[in-house]
C-alpha cells in the first residue's frame, strides 16, 4: 500500500531545522559583540514569527478538519498551542529586552534566553511527534487523499509569498532532495508563476550536490557552476 498524504512531516521537517539552527546560534553567540547579538535575534525573532504563523495555520485548517471527524480530538492541542503563543511572546520580550541591553548585562541575559529557548524546542519536539503519529492516525481514518491534498492546497494558498518564500530556506535545510522535489512539483503543477521563485529560493540555502540530485529530480539542466569541468 502506498504510504498516504502527510500533512505534518514535511513542515514539521522544516521547523526542526530551523528551531536547532536557532538554539545551535544561541549557544554560539558572543553577546558582547553587538554585530553577532543582533544577527542572532533577528534570525531568532523570525524564527518565532514563523512558528506563531504555523500555530495559526493547524488552528484554522487541521483543527477544523479533526473537529469534523472526531469532536473534541483538538482540544489537547488547542491547549498546547495556546501555551506555545504564550511562550513564543515572552522569547519574543526576552529578545527585545537583549536587543536593548548593555554590554555588561547581555552575557547573562543572553544565556537566560538560550536556555529558555532549549525548553520551548523541547516543548514542541514533543508536541509535533504527537501531531506526527496521532493525528495523522485520525486524519487518514477520516479522509481520503484527495480531500488531505485539498486541505493542504488551501492551507498553503493562505500564506502570504513573503512568508512562503521564508519557510523555504528551512524546508531546503530540512527535507529530503524527494522530499523537496515533490513539494517544488507540487507547485509547478498547481501554481506555476510560483515555482521558479520557490526553486531559486530553496537553491540558496542548498549545496552543490543536493542541489545538482534536486535539478535531476525535477528534469531541470543542471546550472553551469554544477556542470563539472
Amino acid at each position: 500500500m502506498p504510504p498516504r498524504f502527510d500533512l505534518y512531516t514535511p513542515i514539521h521537517k522544516a521547523l526542526r531545522a530551523a528551531l536547532f539552527h536557532t538554539q545551535g546560534q544561541l549557544g554560539q553567540t558572543d553577546w558582547r559583540q553587538p554585530s553577532d547579538r543582533q544577527a542572532t535575534l533577528e534570525d531568532a525573532q523570525a524564527l518565532l514569527q514563523l512558528m506563531r504563523a504555523h500555530l495559526g495555520h493547524e488552528n484554522d485548517f487541521v483543527h477544523p478538519a479533526m473537529e469534523t471527524a472526531l469532536p473534541g480530538s483538538s482540544r489537547d492541542v488547542a491547549d498546547d498551542h495556546r501555551a506555545h503563543a504564550h511562550d513564543i511572546a515572552s522569547l519574543e520580550a526576552d529578545v527585545s529586552a537583549l536587543q536593548a541591553a548593555p554590554a555588561e548585562r547581555a552575557g547573562a541575559l543572553g544565556l537566560a534566553l538560550y536556555r529558555r529557548f532549549s525548553a520551548f524546542v523541547a516543548h514542541n519536539l514533543t508536541h509535533m511527534l504527537v501531531e506526527e503519529e496521532a493525528h495523522n492516525a485520525l486524519l487518514w481514518a477520516s479522509l481520503d487523499d484527495t480531500a488531505l491534498i485539498a486541505l493542504h492546497d488551501r492551507l498553503v494558498a493562505s500564506i502570504p509569498p513573503q512568508d512562503m518564500l521564508a519557510s523555504l530556506r528551512w524546508m531546503a535545510k530540512g527535507l529530503s532532495v524527494p522530499e523537496l522535489a515533490e513539494l517544488l512539483n507540487g507547485l509547478r503543477d498547481n501554481n506555476p508563476p510560483a515555482f521558479q521563485a520557490a526553486l531559486d529560493e530553496v537553491r540558496r540555502w542548498l549545496d552543490a550536490p543536493r542541489e545538482a540530485r534536486l535539478c535531476g529530480a525535477l528534469g531541470l539542466a543542471p546550472v553551469p557552476d554544477l556542470i563539472p569541468a
